[in-house]
């Protein structure tokens, strides 16, 4: 019943609109992918990085310790073999919880992981990778593991090196809308720990357009986030984007692997991927009990008609919407 309705949802709108050209996605299967690339490293770079940055300071804008240093507690201090590791790994990320834990200075520093979704197999084949290959690190973690009592550093497993590479059309929106997500979710989360929640929206306030518009500059391409219940009026999602942001939400709620939707369209790409909540995002997304009385009375002189409240974890909030030429 529910696919014969998304269906009608589609007819209906692809009538409504007649006069318009039919985009077809591009299948991301027939995209020409970088040779020998390993699943687990783009997964971990979709998944992980926005909180396991290998780039952010080691004591400004962190909200988890980096890849390297879970990879460097489990494999080279405690000896974990790659089967023990990759059960640990996706037995903590599946339910986290203190009594799992091994990292006891994050766990103190960051508090403990929100509970997420991911794809199912993704934990694996990114515990996986990390276990067999050298993965980036900051440029302060050799002198912060060796400070706390580790004796000669060296990153386990083998140097990653992949053949001469084409990216897809997929592979470019993704890079173009995960950067953008770095940015503003390092600025965001700077402003939080910072400031607080009530700062951390007069950020998203001020500088979160200016800051996408960077990147859009940067990357030469159109980049926005819309949603289907906007707070700023000006991410208010159009109808083909309000479509894909029915298929996503169908999508995650059944479980299934969230791919980019690529379309072609004459000499430009159109790209949509989905924004997905944390326990993070409601502070200020969340459920009405769960925001604090002051910061949805701020939030309300600043959006009076925000729509964007009401979010569970792992939900899709929105999408990004990226147009760049071929």
């Amino acid at each position: 019943m529910k696919n014969y309705l998304f269906t009608l949802f589609v007819l209906l709108l692809v009538s409504c609109q007649k006069e318009k050209k039919e985009f077809q996605p591009i299948p991301v299967e027939e995209s020409v992918v970088a040779i020998n690339e390993h699943e687990g490293k783009k997964l971990m770079e979709t998944h992980c990085y926005l909180c396991h940055s290998p780039n952010a300071a080691e004591n400004q804008g962190r909200i988890a310790p980096p890849m390297v240093a879970i990879k460097a507690r489990y494999i080279d201090k405690e000896g974990y073999t790659k089967e023990e590791f990759i059960a640990a790994v996706a037995s903590f990320v599946e339910n986290p919880t203190e009594d799992k834990a091994l990292m006891y200075g994050a766990l103190k520093k960051h508090g403990l992981m929100p509970k997420q979704a991911f794809p199912e197999g993704s934990v694996e084949k990114i515990a996986d990778f990390m276990f067999d290959y050298q993965i980036e690190e900051p440029t302060w973690f050799k002198e912060h593991w060796e400070g706390h009592g580790n004796k000669n550093w060296s990153q386990s497993g083998k140097e990653y090196q992949v053949g001469a590479t084409k990216k897809s059309y997929s592979d470019i929106g993704l890079e173009y809308a995960l950067e953008t997500k770095k940015l503003l979710g390092k600025n965001l989360m700077g402003a939080i720990q910072q400031k607080g929640t009530l700062e951390a929206l007069a950020f998203c306030n001020h500088e979160a357009i200016p800051l996408t518009d960077s990147m859009a500059t940067k990357y030469n391409a159109t980049i926005k986030r819309v949603s289907d219940k906007n707070r700023n009026p000006n991410n208010k999602a159009n109808a083909e984007e309000l479509l894909y942001i029915a298929q996503f939400k169908k999508d995650l709620a059944d479980k299934q692997e969230i791919k980019p939707v690529v379309l072609e369209k004459g000499n430009k790409i159109q790209f949509y991927y989905p924004i997905e909540t944390n326990s993070m995002c409601l502070q200020c997304h969340g459920k009405p009990e769960q925001i604090k009385p002051e910061v949805r009375a701020k939030t309300l002189q600043l959006y009076p008609k925000d729509l964007a409240i009401g979010y569970s974890e792992n939900e899709v909030r929105g999408i990004w919407s990226i147009t760049f030429t071929k």
